[in-house]
């Protein structure tokens, strides 16, 4: 199986910036795509931002475009959210997760099987 830990996640000022790292094991990033959701308390899960299994292709929620970016780096096996223009919105907790996703379908939280344990993202005002 595919392990994988989030790390990166802190309490930082709006309009601050931090880097998430999504650490896998198991399995190469490169087998999957990957992608970056995050739930507030109270909140539904949310799609944030996708990566295609070869990296070249990236899916990223309107609410975040232009300030994140995922990308991965295949030789360390791992996956990365920077987060740019950080909003008190922001704040919730953020996962990892990898798999098998077609292209029309990088948002949908249930395309992937792997899932992370989250990092806490705080963003004050």
């Amino acid at each position: 199986q595919v392990r994988l830990v989030e790390s990166g996640g802190g309490l930082v000022q709006a309009g601050g910036s931090l880097r998430l790292s999504c650490a896998a094991s198991g399995r190469t990033v490169s087998a999957y795509a990957e992608g970056w959701f995050r739930q507030a308390p109270g909140k539904e899960r949310e799609f944030v931002a996708a990566i295609s299994r070869s990296g070249e292709s990236t899916y990223y929620a309107d609410s975040v475009k232009g300030r994140f970016t995922i990308s991965k780096d295949n030789a360390k096996n791992t996956v990365y959210l920077q987060m740019n223009s950080l909003k008190p919105e922001d704040t919730a907790v953020y996962y990892c997760a990898a798999g098998f996703v077609v292209s029309n379908s990088f948002t949908g939280a249930s395309q992937y099987n792997y899932w992370g344990q989250g990092t806490q993202v705080t963003v004050s005002s």
